[in-house]
């Protein structure tokens, strides 16, 4: 199934919108698909069924990322792979917003209003819905018509369309076109935010070379803003992030789901931010060495990893490194941070399949969470062939430690 332009247009209009009710309902009762089809063309023509069908099943997976909003808004397949989770979108907008009442960015608003916001390769509008609820008016645009259609269709069902000045204390008013995000000129606003097609026809792209628009293009356009923040995959290399700029990852509830890149704002080097909490990690100077395993086993989050300030959760924790290569941490004292999941190390065994195989049975462990870093173990193939039996539960962390494999039997540390 899928849509086009002019089908999805049809869905925006009265017919459409029963037929969407009509396929919402269908979904939610877990009708087969040939039965929702059959249904629905009972009334509808054969390219209303599946733009409905399509968008009611992309609502459906849409919940994760935008909760009770993804009842009311439209997607494509690509524009929600690919869009902000709203909570990320959310805090990236605070940010945004706040840049105006620090007086780091001029604004022409008003008072009580935020930047004004230029948003490229606006996909289905994820974040300008962020940025319009923050207070920022937005102009975006899309290089794909029915992108720019979808993106234009969420801001009105969201209440965010309405013409006129912006009012302290409502969303902005945001305005979505279809245009080349190479041929805007962002220097007639505040910020500018950009978020890349990071997607081809053989799934996702990680090479920045390859986004669309390039990172040339992208660095061109940077240049040109008076300030900017670029959403990126989180495993950017390092040498693309420009100097003097900030760059930050973000983890949500323990997962790392994206970077930004900001420039212009008065902020350079690196940062780690945790949401739901919104606490964030800078470097400090902190350096850790490797030494002896201890009682502890500390796992830093990956925004934190990703940042390189592992050196500064094991300052958090008291504790060193199992390897120097290695982002594992090790200590004697069990200490609760967020920015770490704490385990009480067991047993410290040289890796082998049949010594950890006995030892799981000798401790009648059947259940096991297996955990690695820096080791090339398949981590599926080895719970079968672990062959497990017990009723107690561990963790398995595989490391290696002076290049030598090791396995690490755990439990969650329980800290007073």
């Amino acid at each position: 199934m899928g849509v086009d332009l002019d089908a999805f247009r049809e869905l925006l209009a009265p017919e459409g919108r029963r037929a969407l009710a009509q396929a919402v309902d269908l979904v939610a009762a877990g009708a087969e698909p040939v039965a929702a089809v059959t249904a629905l063309r009972r009334t509808y023509s054969p390219a209303l069924t599946s733009a409905a069908l399509t968008q009611a099943t992309l609502r459906r997976r849409a919940e994760a990322k935008f909760g009770a909003h993804a009842a009311a808004m439209y997607f494509t397949p690509h524009g929600l792979e690919q869009a902000t989770r709203a909570e990320v979108a959310a805090h990236r907008a605070r940010r945004i917003a706040a840049l105006g009442s620090q007086s780091a960015i001029a604004t022409e608003a008003g008072p009580g209003t935020g930047p004004r916001v230029l948003d490229v390769c606006c996909g289905i509008g994820g974040d300008l819905v962020a940025l319009a609820r923050a207070g920022c008016p937005v102009d975006a645009v899309d290089l794909d018509p029915l992108t720019a259609e979808v993106a234009r269709a969420n801001a009105a069902a969201l209440g965010l369309s309405s013409p006129g000045p912006p009012s302290p204390g409502l969303p902005a008013p945001v305005r979505v076109r279809t245009a080349d995000a190479a041929d805007c000129d962002p220097r007639g606003y505040d910020l500018m935010f950009a978020d890349p097609a990071r997607r081809s026809a053989r799934g996702r792209v990680f090479d920045p070379m390859a986004y669309s628009p390039a990172w040339p293009a992208v660095l061109e356009l940077v240049a040109r803003a008076p300030a900017a923040c670029v959403k990126v995959a989180p495993g950017i290399p390092y040498e693309f992030i420009p100097d003097g700029a900030e760059a930050e990852w973000v983890s949500y509830k323990g997962e790392v789901k994206e970077a930004a890149i900001w420039t212009g704002t008065g902020t350079e080097g690196r940062r780690a931010t945790l949401l739901p909490s919104g606490a964030t990690l800078t470097p400090t100077g902190a350096e850790v060495a490797a030494g002896p395993v201890g009682r502890y086993l500390y796992e830093p989050d990956g925004a934190a990893i990703r940042a390189h300030l592992v050196a500064e959760v094991a300052e958090i924790v008291k504790g060193h490194l199992l390897d120097p290569r290695i982002a594992y941490i090790t200590g004697d004292h069990a200490v609760v941070t967020e920015w770490a999941a704490c385990y009480e190390i067991t047993d410290v065994m040289s890796f082998s399949l049949k010594r950890l195989r006995a030892a799981l049975r000798e401790r009648g462990i059947g259940n096991v969470t297996i955990k690695k870093r820096g080791s090339a173990v398949d981590i599926e193939r080895l719970r079968k062939d672990l062959r497990l039996s017990g009723a107690k539960s561990a963790v398995i962390a595989l490391t290696r430690i002076e290049d030598r494999p090791y396995a690490l039997l755990c439990r969650p540390a329980k800290i007073p």
